[in-house]
């Protein structure tokens, strides 16, 4: 699949809303709530699956969107770096997590809050899946649909010279 191509923008789009829809899965089936990192984690994955879209759609703005689309997962990747971090030392975390009140305070919350409203603890352990926390497969994930776009853009790129 060719890196400018719309299946390949469409793919990274696919993988980015499904795993959206696992995070669902987990939340509204089997009751794990989400904190306010796996919220932010959840904006990333919805950023590139909306601008990988958008570059499939447009060919002039191809590079723009697809730029937008690796600076929300280099974001994404930030904030389950950080979440990982704190399920390895949870004392740094001061239990109640201000992140709430703020991540609920935007408009996401209020029109979607099936999907961005915080109700968890950033350092609750919640079972591993495949032997992976949560959060370590959302950085996975991140790491390689951030990874794949910009080595999407690198081809590219070669071949424009």
């Amino acid at each position: 699949m060719q890196a400018n191509s719309r299946a390949y923008f469409l793919l990274i789009a696919i993988v980015s809303f499904g795993l959206v829809g696992y995070a669902l899965y987990l939340q509204h089936a089997q009751g794990y709530q989400p904190c306010p990192l796996c919220v932010m984690q959840r904006f990333a994955f919805v950023a590139i699956g909306l601008f990988s879209l958008l570059a499939a759609l447009g060919q002039g703005t191809r590079t723009l969107w697809q730029g937008l689309a690796m600076l929300s997962g280099v974001g994404g990747i930030a904030v389950a770096g950080y979440h990982i971090s704190l399920l390895l030392d949870p004392k740094a975390s001061c239990g109640i997590d201000p992140l709430e009140n703020w991540v609920n305070a935007l408009p996401t919350a209020r029109v979607l809050p099936q999907v961005f409203y915080s109700d968890g603890l950033c350092t609750a352990p919640l079972p591993p899946v495949l032997g992976i926390s949560i959060p370590g497969w959302s950085l996975i994930w991140l790491v390689v649909l951030t990874g794949v776009l910009a080595v999407g853009l690198i081809r590219r790129e070669r071949n424009y010279r």
